[in-house]
Parts: structure tokens; C-alpha cells; sequence
């Protein structure tokens, strides 16, 4: 594909406005730690919430939407659907119990929540293990996915693209610290929300396409479809009934982990206080779940009719290796028929999706191994500007290291699905430990240490052929990591009643789990209520599903089905502004 002038100064213009915000916050980022982590805890929700969805908006997430749809269907995009139960538990039982925490990270939480060796234990074990190693397996993958889209569009190689994306990132998270990324990201997200929405505009204006109608008509409904086949059990089954029944509230992920964590606790812990934090909570699950998909999937459906078959990629696509060529690389071959111009700013946008995933990932990584590792453990007395200069060396040693993992990878390996899995089982625990007194360091080291344990044994029986479908191993992983860690509750010492009586005082959950404590304690009760909380996830799920299904059945032409989504949409419109007026009406404790 050949860009022209008219190209490269549009993507050279976009990234020069998307860097502009780096430059800006270089002073104020040195101030402090909290500064440069969580922008001295007083973001605005709209900017926390926008740079949530930015960061989820990665290089390769558009290639991934596109696999799932060309292979599977329309409905196959429930394996990450399910997860807005996840968002929306996040948004109104726990954005404002991380705002009250006050930490920095949310590994900070463990010595806050727990006590002693097992604590500092936890803390420094997840800090070194997400912070170092999960972190630079994503980045890597994000990374390999960039290398794919480049070499598509741009003609560049493995190194050269390392190179070139990896410095302006080292550039980005070094000198803007979180309040850089934040704006970064906002700027980003326009430049990527743009371009999308474009590229499905331009496919279905395709001749083979035929616009709306014809999309609809020259594909099997099948594929269309919302819901996927009952009529093939199986399928339904690894879909449908097991994300929405277990893996929401199991498994451990970043970006969607039960009860929040990584990047999205570290903007929760950035925001100016809980009501920020629960409205930016709030937008990021809107814009993530009913406002992106479908510019994405309208391009992979169009992507169906003008190249049917892998053959017809590797005609349209004759420069690419041909051991690369998949069902994923169906969206950068649809965007090399963009016009000129046009091209520019997808060019732009692709690079802002791989720029903001990357650095959130410097930030946050970087932030582990500075608070909860060096000022933790090793250098107790070190000024709030060491601190800074020691992150942002970290932000190059991390990008370092994820490169040098990418340039080994081809595909995404069998060792990186084992680090997925090591998490499954452990969500119970992160939803339960703030509403239940007696979880204690030693349910958290349990759980880490068996669901391990466990994926490990399920890793390498099927590499030596066991036949066991991801539903199954889901099942016996969650089951046997949760029977595990709540043994091991009932039968090792609670945290020390001193620990749980401030813990308490700062947080104050809401619910029966902590009244023991409470009353020993003569602590007031939560200004929270469980049932508001619960009716405001509930109306959220229904009234975010509603708009992501009503916006599908118009595009479709479904009137009558997209009617009964409106309805929907109202009743749980009405619903939220209940819960959210009796939520924001709680008085916000304060944080220290």
C-alpha cells in the first residue's frame, strides 16, 4: 500500500497533537510519585473514564473482532460481552471503596487490608509478577499485532517497527507521568473513534457490499446474529451460558477483573473523589461495550463479502507472509482501500490504539515496581522526585523487555494462554475480600498458588494430548481454586482485629460481612446500601446491553426487535437514575 504526502502529514499532525499533552504535564508529573502514578488523586471522571477506554482499545482489538466474526459469527463477540457484568460490579459496588482506600496502586491495598509478612508477601510478589512479567507478556502481544498491522499497511519490518512505536512510547510514559496519559488518551480515543467509524463507512460503500442492505442480504443470518446457535449445545454452552453465568465473576484480567485492578483501579485511585470515580467507572463501560463494536464488526462483516477466503487475502495481500496470513488480518487488508487522506488517519489511528495501550501499560507497570517493590522494600527514605527519575528509567527497561519478547514471538504462544489462565479462580476471592472480615493473607496465597498449580496441570496434560474443552478446564479450575482458598480461610487466624477495625474505618463496606468488626469496634455504619447498589449494576447491564442490541437490530433493519431494546432501554433508564441518585446522595467519606 502506498501512502502520499497528503497521508503522512495527517498521520505526522495527529501524533504531534496527541503528543502535545506529554510536553505539557513534563513539570507537573515530577513533582511527586502521586503525581506521576495517579495525578495527585483529581482527575475529572469524563478524562479517567475515556482513557479507560482508550487503553482497552488496542492495536490488535479490531483484528481480534474481526477473527471472531469471520470464524464464528456476530454472537461469538459474547466471550468478551459477558464482561460488562464484571464493569458494572466494578462501577457500583467498588469505585468508591478503591476512592476511599486512598492508596497508589492497588497492590498498595493488600497491606492495607491485610497484616505482617503474608501481606508484604502478596504485595511484593504480584508487584514483581503483573508489574515485570504479565505486564511485558501483553505488551509483547500488542506489540507482535502492531508488527502484523504495519507490515500490512506500511510495508515495515519486525525491528523497524519495535524501534520506531517502541521509542515515541518510552517518550510518551517517561515525561507525562498519569496525568499525560490521561490527556494523551483522550485525544487518542477521538483520532481512533474517528477513523473506525470511517473504514465502516468506506466498506459499505464497497460495490461488492452494497451499503446496509446489501451487508444484510449477502450474508447468512447466522451470522448476523446477536445470540448464538442453540441449536449447537456446545457452542451456546462456551458463548453464552458460562461467560454470563461464571467467567465474569472468576477469572482475573486486566481491564476486567472482578471487582477492578491494574489500570482501571489506578484511574478509579486518580479520580477526584468516589462520585468521579463511579461516573468515570460508569462511561468507561458505555463507551467500551455499546458505543465501539460496531464500527469494527460492520467492517468484518464487510470484510466477509469482498474476501470471502483466506485465498483472497493473500491476493490482496501478496507482500505478507503467507505463515501470517489469518482471518485476523482481514481489517488491515479492508483499510488498504481506504482513498487517500483517509489512509492518513487510519494510519494515525492505528498507531494512537497501539500508543495508548502501551503506555497505561509503562504507567501501571512502572508504578508496581517504584511503589510497591523499591520505596516498599528497598529504599524507604527516597524523595518523591528520585521516586519519579526512577520511573521513568523503569518505562524504558519495561519497553526494552517487551520488545526483546516480541521479537522472539511469530504467534501468540501457548506460554502467554498459560498466563491467562493462571488467574481463573481467583475472582471470588477479589470480590468477596472487601465485604467479608475474615478473608485474610493467606486466602489470597492460596488462591494465587492453586489456580497456578491447577492451569499448569491443565497446560501440560493437553500438550501431551488430554482432550478437555477451555468450558471444562474453566469449571474444575474455578471449583478447585475456590474450595482451596476458602479451606484455608476457615482454618488459618484472621487478620488482627486492629488492621480490620481501620480498614473498616476508612473504606466502610457496606452489608452483614463486617458487623462483627464493626460493632467490637463501635464503628458507624457504611453509608452504602447493597440493594441500591444492586439495582443500579442491574438497570446498568440492561440498559448498556439494550443500546448495544438496539443499535445492531437498526443497522439491520430489525425494527420490531430494536423497538423491544428501546423499551428496555427506558425501563432501565428510569431504574439508573434511581439507584444513581440514592448512590451519589451517600456522603462521600473521606479519603487521607
Amino acid at each position: 500500500m502506498q501512502l502520499n504526502t497528503l497521508d503522512w502529514l495527517i498521520a505526522a499532525a495527529s501524533l504531534l497533537a496527541a503528543g502535545l499533552p506529554a510536553l505539557f504535564y513534563w513539570k507537573r508529573a515530577g513533582t511527586s510519585a502521586s503525581e506521576f502514578f495517579t495525578s495527585g488523586q483529581s482527575a475529572p471522571w469524563w478524562l479517567i473514564g475515556t482513557s479507560m477506554v482508550a487503553t482497552t482499545f488496542s492495536a490488535d482489538t479490531p483484528n481480534l473482532v474481526t477473527d471472531f466474526v469471520r470464524q464464528h459469527g456476530v454472537s461469538y463477540n459474547w466471550v468478551w460481552w459477558a464482561f460488562l457484568l464484571t464493569g458494572m460490579t466494578t462501577v457500583f459496588f467498588y469505585a468508591r471503596l478503591w476512592r476511599r482506600s486512598g492508596v497508589l496502586t492497588d497492590l498498595e491495598f493488600y497491606e492495607l487490608r491485610y497484616a505482617g509478612k503474608p501481606a508484604a508477601f502478596v504485595r511484593g510478589f504480584r508487584a514483581i509478577y503483573l508489574g515485570f512479567f504479565f505486564n511485558c507478556a501483553i505488551m509483547a502481544t500488542v506489540t507482535l499485532a502492531a508488527i502484523k498491522i504495519s507490515n500490512v499497511m506500511l510495508g515495515w519490518g519486525r525491528l523497524e517497527t519495535v524501534v520506531i512505536c517502541g521509542a515515541i512510547c518510552i517518550v510518551f510514559a517517561s515525561v507525562s507521568g498519569l496525568w499525560g496519559v490521561l490527556a494523551i488518551d483522550l485525544v487518542q480515543f477521538v483520532i481512533k473513534m474517528s477513523a473506525v467509524i470511517a473504514a465502516a463507512w468506506y466498506a459499505l460503500d464497497h460495490p461488492k457490499v452494497g451499503g446496509l442492505q446489501g451487508l444484510v442480504t449477502k450474508l447468512d443470518p447466522k451470522t448476523l446474529s446477536l445470540l448464538p446457535d442453540f441449536g449447537d449445545w456446545g457452542l451456546t454452552l462456551s458463548v453464552l451460558v458460562i461467560p454470563l453465568t461464571v467467567q465474569w465473576w472468576s477469572v482475573w484480567y486486566p481491564g476486567a477483573e472482578p471487582g477492578g485492578g491494574s489500570y482501571i483501579a489506578q484511574r478509579m485511585l486518580a479520580a477526584r473523589d468516589e462520585r468521579h470515580a463511579m461516573a468515570g467507572t460508569m462511561w468507561f463501560n458505555v463507551a467500551h461495550y455499546a458505543l465501539r463494536p460496531w464500527p469494527w464488526i460492520i467492517t468484518a462483516l464487510a470484510s466477509m463479502i469482498v474476501f470471502p477466503s483466506l485465498a483472497d487475502l493473500r491476493t490482496q495481500l501478496p507482500h505478507v507472509d503467507p505463515a501470517l496470513i489469518g482471518h485476523d488480518l482481514a481489517f488491515p487488508a479492508m483499510l488498504t482501500l481506504l482513498p487517500h487522506g483517509m489512509l492518513g488517519v487510519m494510519i494515525a489511528a492505528l498507531l494512537a490504539a497501539y500508543v495508548s495501550t502501551i503506555v497505561t501499560h509503562l504507567n501501571w507497570g512502572s508504578s508496581y515496581l517504584v511503589i510497591d517493590i523499591y520505596h516498599r522494600f528497598l529504599s524507604r527514605d527516597a524523595t518523591e522526585q528520585h521516586l519519579v527519575w526512577i520511573s521513568r528509567g523503569l518505562s524504558i527497561v519495561l519497553m526494552a523487555a517487551a520488545a526483546a519478547f516480541t521479537l522472539a514471538l511469530t504467534t501468540a504462544s501457548a506460554a502467554f494462554q498459560l498466563l491467562l489462565s493462571v488467574g481463573a479462580g481467583t475472582g471470588l476471592l477479589y470480590l468477596l475480600r472487601w465485604f467479608w472480615w475474615r478473608i485474610n493473607a493467606w486466602s489470597e496465597i492460596t488462591a494465587m498458588g492453586v489456580s497456578f498449580a491447577v492451569a499448569t496441570g491443565f497446560f501440560v496434560a493437553r500438550q501431551r494430548g488430554m482432550q478437555l474443552d477451555d468450558g471444562t478446564q474453566l469449571l474444575l479450575t474455578v471449583g478447585i481454586t475456590t474450595v482451596a482458598w476458602v479451606a484455608v480461610t476457615l482454618l488459618t487466624p484472621p487478620t488482627d482485629e486492629a488492621t480490620l477495625a481501620k480498614f473498616y474505618a476508612k473504606v466502610r463496606p457496606a452489608g452483614p460481612g463486617w458487623r462483627a468488626i464493626r460493632e467490637r469496634a463501635n464503628l458507624p455504619a457504611s453509608p452504602d446500601s447493597l440493594p441500591q447498589q444492586l439495582l443500579g449494576m442491574t438497570c446498568g447491564v440492561a440498559w448498556v446491553y439494550s443500546a448495544l442490541f438496539g443499535t445492531g437490530n437498526l443497522l439491520y433493519g430489525h425494527l420490531g426487535q430494536a423497538a423491544v431494546c428501546l423499551a428496555v432501554f427506558a425501563a432501565s433508564s428510569y431504574g439508573l437514575l434511581r439507584a444513581g441518585r440514592a448512590l451519589f446522595a451517600a456522603p462521600a467519606t473521606p479519603t487521607a
